[in-house]
């Protein structure tokens, strides 16, 4: 299956909000369209105020299955933010792919350090960030559904990976990108 990785637009929106609210209130967690959420409301910041990028994967029927976002925190300092993936779908390396998408994205944007905010509820996002090198550190969360910290020093390979950093290679940006799922008997 073909999902297409391309940038969000304001006109994706209420898909968008659908996702993550609806991954969220599936892990007994509250959407924040006041507060934490808020981002959410005109996706064209992330570029212009953010210093950033938000982008989607779209699967072959045009359905928003997954996002993924970066804010700057500082010149040489990003945050990896909404990185949700819809359950369908989730379980085929997406997350994987997501997080490579927006690590190299950052590396390009000429960040040095990546952090995140997460919960503990989330599992399967925690030990994809692990398993890539993230660590924790003492941070108090601006997102009251949070409570965990992790920060990834973009200088150094991936955890698990034998080859350079510089051989992470995505698309230019704004562009898109192809993520093909195999799947089985396929």
């Amino acid at each position: 299956m073909d999902f297409d990785l391309r940038p969000a637009t304001n006109d994706d929106q209420e898909a968008i909000q659908t996702l993550i609210f609806g991954v969220l209130r599936e892990y007994g967690l509250k959407p924040d369209p006041d507060g934490t959420d808020a981002d959410l409301r005109n996706i064209g910041d992330y570029a212009t105020f953010h210093h950033g990028r938000f982008d989607v994967l779209v699967d072959p029927t045009g359905r928003i299955v997954g996002t993924v976002a970066l804010v700057q925190l500082n010149p040489k300092t990003c945050e990896l933010r909404k990185m949700y993936l819809d359950r369908r779908v989730r379980g085929h390396g997406l997350g994987s792919r997501l997080l490579h998408h927006a690590l190299d994205t950052a590396r390009r944007m000429g960040f040095q350090r990546m952090e995140l905010e997460t919960a503990s509820v989330l599992s399967e996002a925690v030990a994809l960030y692990e398993k890539h090198g993230f660590r924790t550190f003492t941070h108090c969360p601006e997102a009251c559904r949070c409570d965990l910290a992790y920060y990834l020093d973009l200088n150094v390979p991936l955890s698990g990976d034998s080859t350079p950093t510089a051989s992470h290679t995505s698309p230019p940006l704004p562009g898109r990108s192809r993520i093909v799922l195999q799947e089985a008997g396929c």
